[in-house]
C-alpha cells in the first residue's frame, strides 16, 4: 500500500497541488500534477459523493490507493500528484482505473515538466 508519508492530507496541500500543477482527464478521473521541488513523492485522492455512497467511494480511493503505490517511485523527485475520481470510476473494473491514471499521469507530467 501507499505508505503514510506518501499521502497528501492537509487541504492546503491538495489546493496547492490543483491549482497550480498540469491536469490531464480520462473517462474515470482528473490527474494533477506538481514539482514542488523537494525530495518526497506524494499522492493524494479526491472522490466525492458524486461518485457514490461512502462503501463506494471507499473501494474507488482503496483502488487508486493500490495503483499508485506501485507507480510513485517511477515518478521524479518533487513530485505531488492529486487523483480525483469521476462518477464513473464507480463502475469501473480496476484494469481500466490503472490504464486511464497510467495514461494521465505521463500526459500531465509531460504537461508539467515544459
Amino acid at each position: 500500500m501507499l505508505p503514510a508519508g506518501a499521502r497528501l492530507r492537509s487541504s492546503a496541500d491538495f489546493r496547492s497541488v490543483m491549482r497550480s500543477g498540469a491536469r490531464s482527464g480520462r473517462r474515470t478521473l482528473v490527474v494533477h500534477v506538481a514539482l514542488t521541488g523537494d525530495a518526497s513523492r506524494m499522492a493524494g485522492f479526491a472522490v466525492s459523493k458524486a461518485v457514490g455512497g461512502a462503501v463506494v467511494r471507499n473501494r474507488v480511493k482503496r483502488r487508486l490507493r493500490a495503483i499508485m503505490s506501485t507507480r510513485l517511485h517511477d515518478l521524479p523527485a518533487g513530485t505531488s500528484v492529486v487523483i480525483r475520481a469521476l462518477p464513473p470510476a464507480a463502475d469501473a473494473p480496476f484494469e481500466d482505473l490503472a490504464s486511464d491514471v497510467d495514461g494521465a499521469l505521463r500526459h500531465a507530467l509531460a504537461k508539467a515538466t515544459r
